[in-house]
């Protein structure tokens, strides 16, 4: 079976797979359940102290309920100790490790180097109990680590991403965290259905989704029609997603297609699907603010997100 066929196969195979749960969450969508669970909402705290019992209850204090996870060496089993500690006393989640690195460097040995980096990643996740270690696929880019480029959306690249995660799950054998790709507009996965033919491909346990909408919509289509690309993703894939960016995204008019990330409130994201969907899933992945300029900005994404939370009957549980 050649690249092309075998891909046409795993996504009709991964769409199979998921067709149950889509049916399922389309009959919860319209019946509305009335008091959907809460969402663990996290976002960068500034000037809190770096002891993990401080930090954690700083967490707590601006109102969060999860976190990224603080710097910490895999071999610093001292402090990997105190911080899961700490918060897991607070009743803060570890989101997710994240190692934004290029697995698919043309360099052989920054490639390696990466995959080792994205290994020891996922190993730290699974000892400091973080829900993921996270990373895009890749990109065949020689210059920009996640530039585009024509093959990102290649066989050649599915199966490189493939082979990827397995190396590294399978070197980790993780027993509570998952090894998650972020979608990107222009690299594998793009799509709902490009993210489960990749879960039945990678055949792991250990493989989860990563969802960050914004990432994807890369089309008029997609910006104008973001509620059902946000149904879908949650259609498809909302038994594997384990932790999710929250953004926004707005378009500025010139002769080309040029859409920018911004602040959650200020572009087109419809968060009030976003947040019901998510709130909806029963192992409550959190939903981590991120890409903003500071405490100002995060604190205006904070107030929105509560905002609609409340309008749309999710509660953060602060």
């Amino acid at each position: 079976m050649n690249n092309t066929t075998r891909r046409g196969f795993l996504q009709a195979a991964a769409g199979a797979a998921v067709a149950g749960w889509a049916k399922a969450q389309s009959a919860a969508r319209a019946s509305e359940p009335a008091a959907p669970a809460s969402i663990r909402l996290g976002a960068p705290v500034f000037n809190a102290p770096q002891d993990p019992e401080g930090l954690a209850l700083a967490h707590r204090q601006a109102g969060y309920r999860a976190a990224y996870c603080p710097g910490v060496g895999l071999n610093d089993k001292d402090r990997i100790r105190d911080i899961e500690q700490a918060f897991a006393k607070h009743d803060v989640v570890l989101a997710e490790v994240g190692r934004w690195c290029n697995l698919l460097d043309p360099d052989d040995a920054k490639r390696a180097k990466n995959l080792q980096l994205v290994t020891e990643g996922l190993a730290l996740a699974d000892e400091i109990g973080a829900r993921c270690c996270v990373d895009i696929a890749g990109s065949f880019n020689p210059d920009i680590w996640y530039g585009p480029h024509p093959d990102n959306l290649s066989p050649r690249f599915f199966d490189a991403v493939v082979e990827n995660a397995r190396k590294i799950i399978d070197a980790v054998k993780p027993k509570r965290a998952k090894l998650a790709y972020e979608m990107m507009g222009w690299a594998l996965p793009d799509s709902a259905d490009s993210y489960a033919a990749m879960i039945k491909a990678v055949d792991r346990d250990g493989f989860g989704v990563h969802l960050d909408p914004c990432n994807i919509i890369n089309s008029p289509e997609r910006y104008y029609r973001n509620r059902e690309l946000l149904n879908e993703c949650f259609d498809k894939l909302g038994p594997w997603i384990v932790s999710c960016h929250a953004k926004d995204v707005t378009w500025d008019v010139e002769m080309q297609v040029h859409f920018r990330e911004v602040v959650p409130g200020t572009g087109t994201l419809d968060y009030a699907t976003f947040l019901k969907r998510l709130a909806a899933l029963p192992h409550s992945p959190p939903l981590m603010v991120e890409h903003l300029s500071g405490a100002e900005q995060y604190e205006q994404a904070r107030k929105y997100l509560l905002e609609v939370a409340g309008k749309v009957g999710v509660s953060f549980g602060t």
